[in-house]
Parts: C-alpha cells; sequence; structure tokens
C-alpha cells in the first residue's frame, strides 16, 4: 500500500437506543464518506468506541465497514486491546475481512515499561496479519503511553516486517516531523489532532486521521486546497472556523459532543457505550445554540433526508 495522501475519516460507530450495534446504518455512513472524498475509514478507534465494544461486536463493525467500502476507499481496522493476544485475533480477522491496513494502541491498563517493550508488544500484534500494512497507534492522552517516537521506529523497524508507520495523535508538532523525516521519509506518518491539521500541513504532512473529518471533511479540504495553492491567509482563515467549532466541542466529552453534532445534521447514531456518557438534553439544547452562533448547520452538508434538525 502507498502512503496515504488526504484525509481518513475515524468514523463513530452507531449504535440502536438499546446499545447494540447498528449495523444496517453502516453503509449509508460509508456511502456519506465516499460522497465527501475521505481517502479511507479508521474503524473501532477511539472516536468508534472500541474500546468499550466486545470482540466479536469488534469484527461484526469491522465486516460491515469492509463490506460497504467495497474497495472504494480504504479500510484501516484498530485492533488495539489490553490483550495483546485479543487484538492479534482481531489483526488476523482484519486480513481474513479483506481490510486495507489495521493499527493499535499500547495497552493502557498494564502499559508498556520502555520503547523497547513497547516496540515488542507491537511486533506481537502485527504478526497476527504479516501481510497487512500495520500502524502504530500512538495516542498518548488517552494510552498514558507517552514514548519518543524516533526510537520506536529505530526499534520497531527490524521487528515489524509490515510496518507502514504512525497514526500520530498528540500536539507534538516537532517529534511529528521528525517521524515525517525519518530516513528519508521510510514511513507513512498520519496526523491525528484535527484542530492542528494546518500546523501539520506546515511541516508535511500529507495524510491525517480524525473524528471531525467524518462531517466536516469539506471545509477541510478546503483548508488543504488553500495551503497546496499558497494561499497561506485563505488556509488559515477556513481552519480557524474548525478551531472555534473544535474549541466548542471540547467542553462537552469530545465523543458523546461530536455525536451530537452528527444528530444536529440528521444522522442519529445512537447513544454512547459506558463509561461515556450521552449529552443531556440540557447540553444538547446549550451546544446546539453555540454551534448555531457559528452558523455550523448552515455550512456543514446536512443529511438530505432529515427535515427537522433541532429536536
Amino acid at each position: 500500500m502507498n502512503k496515504i495522501e488526504g484525509l481518513v475519516a475515524a468514523s463513530f460507530t452507531p449504535f440502536h437506543s438499546d446499545g447494540s450495534v447498528n449495523k444496517e446504518m453502516i453503509p449509508e455512513i460509508v456511502d456519506k464518506l465516499v460522497a465527501d472524498g475521505l481517502k479511507g475509514i479508521f474503524v473501532c478507534g477511539s472516536t468508534g468506541e472500541g474500546p468499550n465494544m466486545t470482540s466479536t461486536e469488534r469484527m461484526i463493525v469491522a465486516e460491515e465497514f469492509v463490506k460497504a467500502a467495497a474497495k472504494r476507499l480504504l479500510i484501516i481496522i484498530h485492533v488495539g486491546h489490553n490483550s495483546i493476544a485479543e487484538a492479534k485475533m482481531l489483526a488476523a480477522h482484519a486480513a481474513d475481512i479483506g481490510a486495507d491496513a489495521f493499527s493499535s494502541v499500547a495497552a493502557f491498563y498494564f502499559k508498556p515499561a520502555s520503547v523497547q517493550n513497547l516496540a515488542n508488544c507491537m511486533a506481537e500484534i502485527a504478526s497476527g496479519a504479516p501481510d497487512l500494512p500495520f500502524y502504530y497507534y500512538h495516542i498518548p492522552h488517552l494510552t498514558g503511553v507517552a514514548m519518543d517516537m524516533i526510537e520506536f521506529l529505530q526499534l520497531a523497524s527490524p521487528l515489524i516486517p509490515n510496518l507502514a508507520g504512525i497514526k500520530y495523535t498528540a500536539s507534538s508538532i516537532h517529534e511529528f516531523q521528525a517521524c515525517l523525516n525519518y530516513e528519508n521519509g521510510k514511513f507513512d506518518v498520519l496526523f491525528g489532532s484535527d484542530e492542528l491539521l494546518l500546523s501539520a500541513l506546515a511541516v508535511g504532512a500529507k495524510g491525517a486521521i480524525g473524528s471531525t473529518y467524518s462531517f466536516a471533511a469539506p471545509v477541510y479540504q478546503q483548508t488543504i486546497n488553500y495551503f497546496n495553492n499558497g494561499d497561506i491567509a485563505a488556509a488559515q482563515k477556513n481552519h480557524f472556523y474548525m478551531v472555534k467549532i473544535i474549541r466548542l466541542l471540547l467542553k462537552y466529552p469530545s465523543i458523546p459532543a461530536q455525536k451530537a453534532m452528527l444528530k444536529m445534521l440528521g444522522w442519529d447514531l445512537g447513544p454512547s457505550r459506558l463509561p461515556l456518557v450521552t449529552l443531556s438534553k440540557n447540553s444538547y439544547d446549550k451546544f446546539y445554540n453555540e454551534l448555531h452562533s457559528l452558523s455550523f448547520i448552515e455550512k456543514i452538508p446536512v443529511r438530505e433526508k432529515i427535515i427537522n434538525i433541532k429536536e
């Protein structure tokens, strides 16, 4: 698989009102992301509440996304788990169903004690699908595993023949740039902090994975177009709109807040899984009004079949 250029949506997992997986809605989600021009979908990651689902549920969701995508865009399956054996099993399943790549966070209960330990863990997981590109998912603010990623690449490279790169979800732009340029750009380093996308572009990012690309990809793509055309002022102005949106959503729990945003746009993906908590009606209404003040509903495409978006 060549290096990924463009945006990959970290997709939300739709649930029924009773909390069960709503696999019937996945094809429509995929069709929307194809129409929005996404390069791929990151499935069962943080945004998709993968850690809150059973392995059986995760396999069902992965299968449905692969089937719905039908090779129209890339499908990257997140297999990270506190059990290395379970993660390895999910990796093998990703290969069996025809995913394009897979990824894993570090174990986040008993955490790796060193970079070498982390590399050994990822090597064991990656061996579950040796012919599929593997991306280490670096997200220290959630896993608590904040290690030097250049050292990781140095140690992991000889251990993981299928190491494609890193999904880099941290704000350390200088380290991200160092990873991009490691061994003359050997690895595919995908940036994962949406609010810093323009900063990442400035240091050489070509591909990015993010949750807000699930509903606001056209806005970010315009930022990328401005940047590529050398209109930095327009890129800054366009990107700052999404910075303001993200600053608002971060006043609430991030994933439930984004599910609320999608509901406002006509995409009711159901409740969040505990320990995440769906926004209360009061919080939802307050959030709606805050977003309305930024013309969010007018600027972001609404699901066409929904007439009344505010409940």
